[in-house]
């Protein structure tokens, strides 16, 4: 067992983003109290620029906590909800005081991939359980992979591969990736030319900016020369606003078809307007997704929360479900981590995406689906790929 008093540091952290293997301390743990609350840390952004994901993220969870009559694994969650504020110099005091004050035994937690890094080391050098609901960095469920460490999101690398392969596949030949100069971006940008390749065609140019910047013209300004059949993107947030509007005013949206990982779209099409009209994307999730699940889900969440249910919600729906395995199997103990493990890796999640289990890095094998914005609303039309699984590059569980 490892020993959770055993503080984060930022040089623990540094090396942890470096690749570094992390061992634990042989202490101990206590016994679990008989029918003692489950202390749950939500570690999510409850303000700022990603709050609207966070208060998703932890409604949903709420939400099916509340479907199961309050218990999981036969105790009572508690939920701790610290607000990160998608701030990485904060990370690791936050998640010490979350395991540290706060003696959470469990960890949800969270959206920015840099923030996300902590509750990694933590997990990995004390054993806390940990379940992110959203940070897609590959890391995480690749070389820096543990027996501890579950994802209910995705990589950065599935839905690109999703949306590059769905292109190869309609005769795309020749292709370019544009995105900001970041680990999300590069990320993505190597799962667009995996995809692309394995349908068919090539990658034969990417067009970066340094992150957050939003001087889109000179990338825009080079695509008519390059010769090609699609442009692939990574953008989220306001800069997909500004990405997708200035690619039709430059007069690119009717002569080379705008594509990308779904964020390009995802909670954006009523500022994108008109400009987003038929730009496909590739995402675990999208509107219309007909399945008894999906329907229920959504009546509920907007019934409870009195919004329109997306992929955060989902994701965070899917971390309760994860989480509600992993306790029936260790019989309300987190701290049996191998039972605890066991029961999130072989249970079949009835995710409102669609059912999914999960990789042996941990990461959710599942359809990413080919969506078309139309109306306001991203649209399924398909499946870009079936059932897909990161590669899982490096990881190691020991």
């Amino acid at each position: 067992m490892r020993d959770r008093a055993m503080p984060v540091t930022r040089r623990g952290l540094a090396g942890l983003a470096a690749g570094a293997a992390l061992a634990g301390s042989g202490l101990a743990r206590p016994a679990l109290a008989q029918g003692a609350p489950l202390r749950v840390g939500l570690m999510l952004p409850f303000s700022g620029t990603f709050a609207a994901l966070g208060e998703n993220i932890a409604a949903a969870v709420e939400l099916y906590i509340a479907e199961k009559g309050g218990r999981l694994g036969g105790r009572t969650p508690q939920l701790i909800r610290l607000d990160d504020e998608s701030n990485p110099a904060n990370a690791v005091q936050n998640v010490n005081r979350l395991l540290g004050r706060d003696r959470a035994e469990v960890l949800i937690g969270t959206v920015h991939s840099g923030v996300v890094m902590a509750l990694v080391q933590a997990s990995r050098e004390r054993g806390v359980p940990l379940i992110i609901p959203n940070a897609g960095n590959v890391a995480a469920t690749r070389e820096l992979c543990s027996p501890t460490v579950f994802r209910s999101s995705f990589s950065n690398w599935q839905p690109a591969y999703g949306m590059g392969l769905a292109l190869g596949k309609q005769g795309v030949k020749r292709a370019c990736w544009v995105t900001w100069d970041y680990a999300a971006g590069a990320e993505s940008g190597q799962g667009f030319a995996d995809g692309l390749k394995a349908g068919g065609g090539e990658l034969v140019r990417e067009l970066k900016l340094p992150f957050p910047e939003t001087n889109f013209q000179p990338l825009l300004a080079q695509i008519p020369g390059l010769n090609v059949d699609a442009v692939g993107s990574f953008f989220a947030g306001g800069g997909a606003v500004q990405f997708v509007r200035e690619y039709a005013a430059a007069g690119l949206k009717d002569r080379i078809p705008l594509t990308g990982s779904g964020f390009l779209t995802e909670g954006v099409l009523g500022p994108q307007g008109a400009a987003a009209e038929g730009i496909r994307t590739a995402l675990h999730y999208g509107d219309g997704l007909d399945n008894a699940k999906n329907t229920a889900f959504r009546a509920a969440f907007k019934q409870k929360t009195n919004r329109d249910a997306d992929v955060y919600a989902v994701q965070g729906y899917d971390a309760a479900q994860m989480l509600a395995a992993g306790l029936e199997a260790a019989r309300g103990d987190p701290t049996a981590e191998e039972a605890f493990a066991r029961g999130i890796r072989t249970a079949r999640i009835d995710s409102p995406r669609g059912t999914f289990t999960l990789s042996a890095s941990h990461n959710p094998v599942q359809n990413i689906y080919l969506r078309e914005a139309r109306g306001g609303q991203n649209r399924v039309i398909g499946i870009a790929a079936e059932a897909l699984a990161d590669p899982g590059t490096g990881c190691r569980m020991s």
